[in-house]
């Protein structure tokens, strides 16, 4: 910062790396074009689809296209978060609500020991990496800077344009950016100012929420990235 003084409060630092990855991603999205978008890197990718032509089990959208989503399960990289959320006092019945799995199923991580196997992961599309992305900002804005009401899986219209998704989500990032702004030190320390219901924001102080989407942010950008890179590779440029 050039002629200023840079601020290092949690908030300000926070701030610019949001900023600073944005601007890479905006570089790294520019000239997506469909096919692009909708490209199925292997077969069973996740992507968007027609609502007719959905292949997982609770996809969802609220429009003609709805993005995959698999049946609920605790993946194995969160057998220890399990665990210590049971050390420090969270419920069973707790864990199971916010996994949408039965109390049986948490018992069962619980009781687990020596290496889990790793999880089998599908491989996504661009347009479900983005409409992804777009969902969990739509919803966590609504949970915390909005009404607090609205199912997030109905805040995102899916779309095969290119174009228009990157139109909205830009939309939806410079919404949740300028919220930002309103921001004291009281509400990043207050627990539960986010109730965004799918995950552990209701329990979390909004610090460690609004640090865990700059990530979220950052590491699906860097997918996006690299299946951009794959597509060109291919010939597909």
């Amino acid at each position: 910062m050039s002629g200023q003084e840079q601020r290092t409060d949690r908030l300000s630092v926070l701030i610019e790396q949001f900023d600073q990855a944005r601007e890479m991603a905006e570089v790294r999205l520019h000239g997506l074009g469909d096919e692009e978008y909708l490209w199925e890197p292997a077969p069973g990718s996740w992507s968007i689809r027609r609502r007719e032509e959905a292949v997982t089990p609770r996809a969802y959208g609220p429009g003609a296209w709805v993005i995959d989503k698999g049946a609920p399960e605790i993946p194995a990289n969160e057998y220890a978060e399990v665990a210590r959320q049971v050390a420090s006092g969270m419920s069973v019945a707790k864990i199971a609500e916010d996994w949408s799995v039965s109390v049986e199923r948490v018992e069962e991580v619980l009781a687990f020991t020596g290496e889990p196997e790793p999880d089998v992961v599908p491989i996504t599309t661009i347009a479900w990496r983005l409409g992804h992305l777009h969902s969990c900002f739509a919803g966590q804005w609504e949970w915390t800077f909005g009404e607090r009401r609205q199912d997030p899986h109905v805040l995102v219209d899916f779309t095969p344009s290119a174009a228009l998704a990157l139109e909205r989500f830009w939309e939806t990032i410079g919404r949740h950016r300028a919220s930002l702004d309103t921001l004291t030190e009281e509400q990043l320390d207050t627990v539960g100012f986010s109730q965004y219901p799918y995950g552990s924001d209701p329990d979390d102080a909004y610090v460690g929420t609004l640090a865990a989407g700059n990530l979220e942010f950052i590491h699906h950008m860097a997918e996006i990235a690299l299946l951009r890179d794959l597509w060109r590779a291919r010939g597909g440029a």
